[in-house]
């Protein structure tokens, strides 16, 4: 496999797990009340936070996850109930958000290093979905030095530009939120929070599947 055959393998399925596009109104609604300084900041880590979480998933997760003794399902399961809760907060309390927003405002400005991990690079941007995509991409590493090498080459690089699409969308999150308005970007950040709500609860369901398909088998 070279390393181009790889980048096409990785990168579709990178891109369709992130959805920059949507995660990025997901990304508005949660940095809403810090100051322009801050939400780029954010940007900034989410980015870099999430190329390391897809690059360490495909170099070593399947090793990780073997020495504790957690199967790909386990994870799948945990971690799309993660994402689906998260998303039914974010469905359900827009309103009791905005009541929040002035008097979270002052205490957000010493957590921004905090919520640029958790929520927003894990379980919102690179959750399990993208982890079980990236540990299977891993897991089908070729054999042999040359070929091992492309191919990791070409997953990486795929991994580079899907975080450095979520960097230009997040950076872009309030402008483009701002061109569509206040209800049409209400109307897009619940779609958006619906979608990662049905990705949560497919996720967990595939993590059932596995489960039981190692039970059936074992």
């Amino acid at each position: 496999m070279t390393s181009v055959s790889a980048f096409l393998l990785a990168f579709p399925a990178f891109f369709s797990i992130v959805n920059p596009p949507g995660a990025a109104f997901i990304f508005n609604e949660v940095a809403a009340g810090y100051s322009a300084a801050e939400r780029a900041a954010l940007a900034n880590r989410v980015a870099f936070y999430s190329l390391l979480v897809m690059l360490a998933s495909l170099w070593g997760g399947a090793y990780v996850l073997n020495f504790f003794g957690i199967s790909l399902g386990a994870l799948r399961i945990a971690g799309g109930l993660v994402v689906a809760f998260r998303a039914w907060d974010l469905l359900n309390a827009p309103e009791l958000q905005e009541a929040r927003k002035s008097e979270q405002a002052s205490a957000r400005a010493g957590r921004v290093d905090e919520v640029a991990f958790f929520p927003l690079t894990m379980p919102f941007t690179t959750g399990p979905g993208t982890i079980s995509v990236a540990v299977t991409l891993g897991a089908e590493r070729p054999r042999g030095g040359e070929a091992l090498l492309d191919f990791f080459l070409g997953v990486s690089a795929a991994a580079l530009v899907t975080a450095v699409l979520v960097w230009l969308f997040y950076r872009s999150a309030e402008r483009i939120a701002g061109l569509l308005g206040d209800t049409a970007r209400r109307t897009i950040a619940r779609l958006s929070a619906f979608l990662l709500l049905c990705i949560g609860v497919q996720i967990v369901i595939n993590g059932i599947a596995d489960v039981l398909a190692t039970m059936e088998h074992g």
